[in-house]
């Protein structure tokens, strides 16, 4: 279940959600326009609405996304303006033009390599679309027509390179763990065994894979606020890259997390920073990453959290 804190972050507040328990929450985006107006979504077909800044939520039907023989994942949603972007598993494309007042549904080709976890609005009928096999198409025109912006599939990439001495690449099954976008366009993706990350700027023909420098294996990864990659490694334990941009050079950041694993990352400006993980952990960091405290507001909620955004 989410919560949300105020632009001073003083404290959580938990807020109960009208969905049945086995449901799953996978992404969350607000209309720039309104910010009070957002969306939830998750397995089962789940879209959450609200227009009160996430205090009460409630169940969003989309007559062109019900499909009897398909139980939908919604994956991903992203607004630029009032235009809004939301895919899922099995392949699904929907758009707005009116901040999610109504949605249609884009056709998409069968021929999609992988399944779509990932979509940003970029602008104007834009967006960047991302598959879990490392498939980035772009397009202009509402979805209509999307352009592949990766030349080869990375286990073309990865037989072509792997005489280079990436470890664990032989053992690449294909897909990706996670994928996450920095705000200037670059990628960063942990191989679903966690062995190997890898790496995509615009322009480039294709992803560059990085052996990890940790021995245990890669949680999770994403994009500093100045810049630079953080590192979450399975079984709990925080890494910073040094300096900015991508790198293979990390350093590990000692953090309180009570044994639990941290799960995900998310910056609110270069110094402030909050982590969450296994067992409510959520940790917050005001010096851009060199020092964490934890918050115990999430102390009594037997859950992981999954995501901070």
């Amino acid at each position: 279940m989410p919560a949300k804190s105020e632009e001073v972050l003083s404290e959580w507040e938990r807020v109960y959600l009208p969905i049945d328990p086995g449901v799953v929450l996978l992404d969350i985006a607000f209309v720039p326009d309104d910010l009070n107006h957002g969306f939830l979504l998750g397995t089962r077909q789940t879209i959450l609405e609200t227009k009160d800044g996430g205090n009460t939520w409630t169940q969003r039907s989309i007559p062109s996304a019900e499909d009897e023989d398909f139980n939908y994942r919604f994956n991903s949603i992203s607004f630029k303006g009032k235009e809004g972007w939301i895919v899922g598993k099995p392949a699904i494309l929907l758009y707005t033009s009116d901040a999610g007042e109504s949605w249609e549904r884009i056709p998409l080709s069968a021929q999609l390599p992988g399944d779509m976890v990932y979509i940003k609005a970029t602008g104007e009928k834009s967006a960047e679309m991302v598959t879990d096999q490392g498939a980035i198409y772009v397009t202009s025109n509402r979805g209509y027509n999307w352009r592949a912006a990766v030349q080869e599939t990375v286990s073309a990439t990865l037989n072509r390179t792997v005489s280079s001495g990436i470890s664990g690449a032989s053992y690449y099954t294909g897909t990706f763990n996670t994928v996450n976008r920095s705000p200037d366009g670059r990628y960063v993706a942990v191989s679903s065994r966690g062995n190997f990350y890898l790496t995509w700027e615009p322009g480039q023909p294709f992803w560059q894979p990085h052996n990890r420098a940790i021995a245990r294996r890669i949680q999770n990864m994403g994009w500093r606020a100045d810049g630079g990659l953080w590192l979450l490694v399975r079984g709990g334990g925080l890494f910073l890259s040094k300096g900015t941009g991508i790198s293979e050079d990390f350093e590990e950041v000692p953090v309180q997390s009570r044994g639990f694993g941290i799960l995900d990352v998310g910056y609110r400006s270069e110094e402030e920073a909050w982590a969450a993980g296994g067992s409510g952990v959520l940790l917050r960091t005001t010096n851009g990453g060199k020092n964490w405290t934890r918050d115990k507001a999430a102390d009594n909620i037997a859950a992981n959290l999954y995501s901070v955004k």
